[in-house]
């Protein structure tokens, strides 16, 4: 497990964060996974539920990413990463899988951040002070998916700031849309009152996950120790 560079604390591994956030995905939603961790929330399976995976690349209703040996190399999603099929899976054409965004299909799009705002902006596509970059399909997915959740690590891993904020620093994707975010730290529920503190990684305090957020976090008294399974 990771530790916390300053404290020692563990932190959660990635896997076990997109597994909490998959725990939230609901029998029969589309659930679209961005580029980078929120990649790993296909790995969860729940048997009780059908979770219709896309990426925006044109692959609807993939499997888990596929294990060493059993790659197809004509497979991959928004990562490049091979997958497994599925039945029922189809590919369609980039433009296609657009059209299945834009037309409002998407029940929740999981996307990585640099930054999320206590009222819900978040901020993934441009650091100004570095070349190149490009905000691709965020936007679309931002606007037309009924639901944005974001994976991302609780603090900078260059210099330990803040990514949990007051008002986003960067250039933001998207004003008021995020719904819910987990972090290495905990998960959290964007509501119309600020930033609540649901669940805690094991070996944390919510005093001490505030600590390390700019946002003022609110703590209801049922706020409990991070699930890692239904």
């Amino acid at each position: 497990m990771p530790e916390h560079p300053k404290s020692g604390k563990p932190k959660l591994e990635r896997q076990a964060m997109c597994d909490r956030l998959a725990m939230e995905f609901q029998d029969e939603w589309v659930v679209n996974l961005g580029v980078g961790m929120p990649t790993l929330c296909s790995n969860y399976v729940d048997p009780n539920k059908t979770i219709i995976n896309h990426s925006e690349n044109g692959v609807i209703g993939y499997g888990p990413i596929a294990p060493v040996g059993q790659e197809d190399r004509h497979l991959v999603n928004a990562s490049g990463q091979h997958v497994l099929a599925q039945p029922g899976m189809a590919i369609v054409h980039h433009a296609d899988s657009f059209a299945f965004i834009r037309g409002g299909m998407v029940d929740v799009t999981v996307m990585g951040a640099y930054e999320v705002a206590e009222n819900g902006d978040f901020a993934n596509w441009r650091i100004p002070s570095r070349k190149g970059g490009g905000i691709g399909g965020a936007m679309d997915l931002a606007a037309c998916a009924k639901r944005v959740f974001i994976a991302m690590e609780h603090t900078n891993p260059r210099d330990g700031s803040p990514r949990l904020l007051k008002r986003c620093k960067l250039p933001i994707t998207a004003p008021g849309v995020v719904k819910l975010v987990v972090t290495d730290l905990g998960l959290f529920e964007v509501s119309p009152q600020g930033l609540v503190l649901r669940e805690y990684a094991p070996g944390w305090t919510p005093e001490e996950i505030q600590h390390e957020t700019e946002a003022r976090l609110i703590i209801p008294r049922d706020v409990r120790e991070f699930r890692f399974r239904d």
